[in-house]
């Protein structure tokens, strides 16, 4: 305790002697840019073959030189098909989707080793990362040139009474977790890459997840057709044995849809010309 009273006198004097000693603060900009990719009821074997640009910006609070806790706003796109599927009968659905994504989450970080910009001596470090946001999507499919909003549409018969409990939100949660790396390249100027997995509240995604409630439930006219008998069953265009029978699966209700992203961080920090309170933490521990 001694030597950290002394420490901190002899810090708070050099800080008041001259306005050239600096450190770098405790707050922290960033801007990202990357991939994100959708797993669920169309990406059931986590197969690569739709990855979309994911780009957002965040702020981190470093409360010591382990562990952060940062905010971030980030904008991206999922989307998968049936047709790269191996699964006979999931090629045969012939499903496909996409949605834009607009996530605000908060997330903390743990450092395995000190990390200080500026200081040689950490210069590096992997960490962990894990948190919660929420999401907004409106997943949606092309059918003859045109893209239709699956939700209003029902396909798995959200708008009958009966299937009340089959009605989702254009929002879900996220949960964020996974790790990365951190390097400061010039002392201010850190980059990074993280891969961090979102496990969701949702499994409509995709606006797959239950079973079939039969082409009936869409009344159809030939001459004027209805997108929401077109796209609740569409393995009629490769198939002459139509899936969409009533209660026949259609997606698998017993997981929740998921998206990943693999994320390029560049991020900066200001100076400070007060003694910053890391310092003496760290100080503290010797």
């Amino acid at each position: 305790m001694k030597k950290l009273i002394i420490y901190i006198f002899l810090c708070l004097l050099a800080c008041t002697k001259t306005q050239a000693q600096s450190f770098y603060g405790t707050k922290e900009w960033g801007l990202v840019s990357g991939g994100s990719l959708y797993f669920g009821d169309l990406n059931d074997r986590y197969g690569f073959q739709e990855i979309y640009p994911a780009l957002g910006s965040f702020f981190r609070l470093h409360f010591n030189p382990y562990i952060s806790l940062r905010a971030s706003v980030l904008q991206s796109k999922v989307g998968y098909s049936d047709a790269y599927s191996s699964n006979i009968y999931n090629k045969t659905r012939n499903l496909s989707f996409k949605s834009n994504i607009t996530e605000f989450a908060v997330q903390g970080e743990f450092n395995f080793f000190r990390f200080y910009t500026g200081d040689e001596r950490y210069r590096f470090t992997p960490y962990l990362t894990g948190g919660m946001g929420i999401f907004f999507y409106n997943p949606y499919a092309n059918i003859d040139g045109r893209d239709y909003d699956l939700r209003p549409l029902g396909t798995e018969g959200q708008n009958l009474d009966m299937y009340a409990d089959r009605r989702y939100k254009n929002y879900a949660f996220s949960f964020p977790i996974g790790l990365g790396v951190k390097y400061w390249i010039f002392p201010g100027m850190n980059v990074g890459v993280e891969i961090v997995n979102r496990l969701t509240t949702t499994d409509y995604l995709d606006d797959v997840s239950s079973r079939y409630v039969g082409a009936d439930k869409f009344p159809n006219d030939p001459q004027n057709p209805n997108p929401a008998f077109l796209l609740q069953d569409r393995s009629i265009e490769v198939s002459s044995d139509p899936l969409g029978r009533i209660n026949k699966q259609r997606g698998n209700g017993n997981t929740n849809d998921q998206y990943m992203m693999l994320l390029f961080h560049f991020t900066f920090q200001f100076k400070t010309y007060s003694c910053p309170q890391q310092m003496t933490q760290d100080y503290s521990t010797y």
